[in-house]
């Protein structure tokens, strides 16, 4: 699970971690799904393939975020919390990859940011304290399986009455 709470890298940025955890019952795990920097979406839209959004962890409120720093396990490149209630910069902002039209709850989907075009992966990299036993969240160059992400639990809101539309009704 995609995981971030109040604690800063001690290298790099500097900025809040990002880790990856398989507790289940984890509430430093939850994120919310917005419209890109400087976009405004409607609650209900569904996200389509291809489509660039960013991730607000409800917990802090910081965005999923990467730039050109080194992650301090792997080596590979840094993925970072940041900004402030939900607004940050450009480095915000990934890429939803799936297959088909838009990304469907229940299946796999890759995030792959917008500006660097590295893929949000976790490996098998610890961390010692304070975060001990969490997985390194990193970005990297290559699609792999350790890439592909999946929704857990959340707020699903049904798609609005326009796409129901739009889906049932193609052939108008």
């Amino acid at each position: 699970r995609l995981h971030s709470h109040d604690v800063r890298y001690g290298s790099g940025s500097g900025q809040q971690s990002v880790t990856g955890v398989s507790a289940a019952d984890d509430g430093n795990s939850y994120w919310r799904v917005r419209a890109r920097t400087a976009a405004v979406c409607q609650r209900g839209t569904p996200v389509r393939c291809g489509q660039a959004i960013r991730l607000t962890h409800l917990g802090t409120g910081r965005n999923l975020h990467s730039h050109r720093f080194t992650s301090p396990l792997s080596g590979n490149q840094e993925v970072s919390a940041f900004g402030e209630a939900g607004e940050g910069d450009y480095l915000d902002d990934w890429t939803v990859v799936c297959s088909g039209t838009y990304w469907v709850r229940d299946d796999e989907v890759r995030f792959q940011h917008t500006s660097t075009d590295v893929f949000l992966s976790v490996t098998g990299e610890q961390y010692g304290r304070p975060i001990h036993g969490q997985k390194e969240v990193h970005g990297m160059a290559t699609s792999s399986q350790n890439n592909y992400w999946k929704v857990m639990e959340g707020i699903f809101m049904q798609p609005s009455e326009a796409f129901q539309v739009e889906q049932y009704h193609a052939e108008l």
